[in-house]
């Protein structure tokens, strides 16, 4: 059978033997695989733009002065990020290109992410998972650049807790993962609010469930940005609190506001299946009474006379 043919006999309900699904998800994970290399190749062209790009708020935070040792020429302590080794240089742009391709291709791989479940949703369905899609990726990007604006106070925390007779050296592997590691937490912890509302659309929790974990959901979030956080302080453990505890809130509404659409289009959809609905015993209205003919069975009802009249009132047995 030609391609064509194969392409145009789909099931409308996005059934697929196993094959074909491994297939799509052999392409959908080489096309993934592609757009990061792609962008982590960029990256690695833009490298040392990118480093300055990262480690240049740090290095005006906590940085020494050009021919100063780093316990001098500075009221406070200060460091320098150095690269130990000989190959330290390049597996370092080796590890923050291939982040860079992460973050900035994530765009893509989440589409792709998408369209592979995409053929087993429903049409109403398809359209919350684009929008689910849509919206994850700024707030992945919003922690993100909310983790690279906090650093130089982070590092700033650290490094006064150096004493002043000590000199401090950032090797630039362990500042990247430092740094990548902040941006992992603070980008995918913006995703909480997301997943609360996916599971509300799906039907899981309700927004009157999620409003009453509002006591528990602080406390932890608060609890996680302390653990989160490499420096620990309340400046930046507030940074990371304060936006997810505001977007937990923001969750909250939304799923509120589905939860009384979804109840005017269906009265009894919060109804268990074993549970009775509401009966309405309010009496309506009785509109005009039609007259009915009555039924013609008596000989008397016949219009007949006589024994004629009889015969066809009665049948043969009678």
């Amino acid at each position: 059978m030609p391609k064509s043919a194969r392409k145009q006999q789909k099931d409308p309900e996005g059934r697929m033997p196993l094959a074909a699904h491994l297939r799509e998800l052999r392409n959908r994970l080489l096309k993934s695989v592609l757009a990061i290399l792609v962008v982590t190749i960029i990256a690695m062209w833009q490298y040392k733009a990118i480093a300055h790009f990262i480690t240049g708020p740090v290095i005006d935070a906590v940085g020494c002065p050009k021919g100063a040792l780093p316990t001098g020429g500075k009221s406070h302590p200060c460091a320098e990020i150095t690269a130990n080794g000989l190959l330290a240089p390049f597996t370092i742009m080796l590890k923050l290109s291939l982040t860079v391709g992460l973050v900035a291709a994530s765009p893509l791989w989440l589409y792709q992410l998408w369209a592979f479940l995409a053929p087993g949703l429903h049409k109403h369905e398809k359209k919350y998972a684009l929008s689910f899609v849509g919206a994850g990726v700024p707030l992945f990007l919003g922690g993100a650049y909310l983790a690279y604006a906090v650093l130089p106070t982070t590092a700033g925390a650290l490094v006064g807790l150096t004493p002043s007779d000590w000199a401090n050296l950032f090797p630039a592997d362990d500042f990247l993962d430092i740094v990548t590691r902040m941006v992992m937490v603070f980008g995918f912890s913006f995703e909480l609010p997301l997943l609360l509302v996916l599971l509300n659309f799906g039907g899981v929790l309700t927004g009157k469930r999620v409003l009453s974990w509002w006591r528990f959901m602080v406390l932890g979030i608060t609890i996680f940005s302390a653990v989160a956080t490499p420096t620990g302080d309340p400046l930046t453990m507030s940074l990371l609190a304060a936006p997810i505890v505001l977007l937990y809130f923001g969750a909250v509404a939304i799923c509120l506001f589905n939860d009384r659409r979804r109840r005017r289009a269906n009265p009894d959809g919060d109804l268990a299946d074993d549970e009775a609905s509401e009966l309405d015993l309010t009496p309506s209205e009785v509109g005009a009474i039609e007259p009915v003919a009555p039924s013609r069975m008596l000989p008397e009802q016949t219009g007949g006379d006589g024994a004629d009249t009889g015969r066809r009132g009665y049948d043969d047995v009678t």
